[in-house]
């Protein structure tokens, strides 16, 4: 990533970037007025929360997340890669990110330069680069058509995005699962 935007990431700011699946609208999960800015951005429903992207399974503990054996032998397996997995989250002070679920969905991404990312600037909300309700961009062209001048940066890239965004899952305390949403790129 560019040092510029990566310091427009360390104070606050938001742009697009190419995650390990989709192009994102990403900023720091643990600034409440960056998330704030992104619902508005995206034009996302209130209650509905934002996947969040984190470097290292301990990363759950900023999020006062904690998790059972049998969830942590599931994570190991399906981390890093495609796989957003929803946690209990019951801290009322991460309501901003909750929505008042009480639950957040988290991964970590199998992109190094990413991984990379989020060590220096911290956890990253990343929803995917659309207005709701619209596709997916497939370039950062379709994402500056979308955002325009709305965000911060746009990070240039000549990788191509994933056709399908990350698996979603829910993964309850003895480590059973429900499949929510499945992606292209992962099987279980």
């Amino acid at each position: 990533m560019k040092s510029e935007n990566l310091e427009v990431l360390k104070n606050g700011g938001v742009g697009v970037v190419l995650t390990d699946t989709i192009f994102g609208l990403v900023g720091q999960a643990l600034k409440p007025e960056t998330v704030e800015r992104l619902y508005r951005i995206k034009g996302r429903a209130e209650k509905k929360p934002f996947i969040i992207l984190i470097s290292d399974i301990k990363d759950l503990g900023l999020f006062n997340v904690e998790i059972t054996e049998s969830q942590r032998s599931k994570l190991d397996l399906w981390w890093p890669g495609p796989v957003s997995v929803i946690l209990a989250a019951e801290m009322n002070k991460f309501n901003y990110l909750h929505r008042g679920n009480y639950t957040l969905s988290f991964r970590i991404p199998a992109k190094s330069e990413l991984l990379d990312i989020i060590k220096e600037v911290g956890p990253l909300v990343a929803p995917s680069a659309n207005p709701q309700g619209f596709l997916p961009p497939q370039t950062i062209i379709d994402a500056r058509r979308y955002f325009g001048n709305s965000v911060d940066f746009y990070e240039e890239t000549s990788d191509v995005p994933s056709s399908d965004p990350s698996t979603l899952v829910k993964l309850s305390g003895n480590g059973n699962y429900e499949v929510l949403r499945l992606g292209g790129n992962f099987k279980f």
